[in-house]
């Protein structure tokens, strides 16, 4: 007999991250009266949450246009064999670089990156090059959101609540 594993969620969990996601501020006694259950199960459910990595955090989301960032870009890095941590470790330093994930295909690393203007971007391109490394670069920037970053969907479709 084959053993499908248990889904990260349940119905609960996923209605507990929807209402967080809804209302980022409201505390676990609003949270419970909101979902129809005990204050220490929320607090529990939610301890839970964070101890098995699934919330990783309460922090606020930000609108990086309102912060002055009005260009969003991707670049693509190729890296030379054995540079990969060094060319890491110069990019955690470059405050315009939000995020690095390695990649398949071709490139080696996919850079999400903000710049005030197309200007800035350039010479947030520059620092990235200022490190050994780097063999080939490839940088597109974003036009608009067509989708932005979204997981309650996916939250939903885990916890069951998709069919609601």
């Amino acid at each position: 007999m084959v053993r499908v594993p248990s889904p990260p969620v349940d119905d609960l969990d996923a209605r507990l991250i929807q209402a967080l996601a809804a209302q980022p501020r409201a505390g676990v006694l609003e949270l419970a009266r909101r979902l129809g259950v005990a204050r220490g199960t929320v607090q529990a459910r939610l301890d839970k949450l964070v101890t098995r990595g699934v919330v990783t955090g309460f922090g606020p989301d930000l609108d990086l246009r309102a912060l002055g960032y009005d260009v969003l870009a991707f670049t693509t890095l190729e890296i030379a064999q054995g540079r990969l941590a060094d060319v890491v470790a110069h990019l955690r330093a470059i405050p315009e670089v939000l995020e690095a994930n390695a990649t398949s295909g071709p490139g080696d690393l996919h850079c999400r990156v903000v710049a005030r203007t197309n200007a800035h971007l350039q010479d947030v391109i520059n620092r990235i090059l200022e490190v050994q490394g780097i063999t080939r670069t490839a940088t597109v920037i974003a036009l608009s959101d067509q989708i932005p970053y979204r997981v309650l969907p996916l939250v939903g479709e885990v916890g069951g609540l998709s069919s609601r």
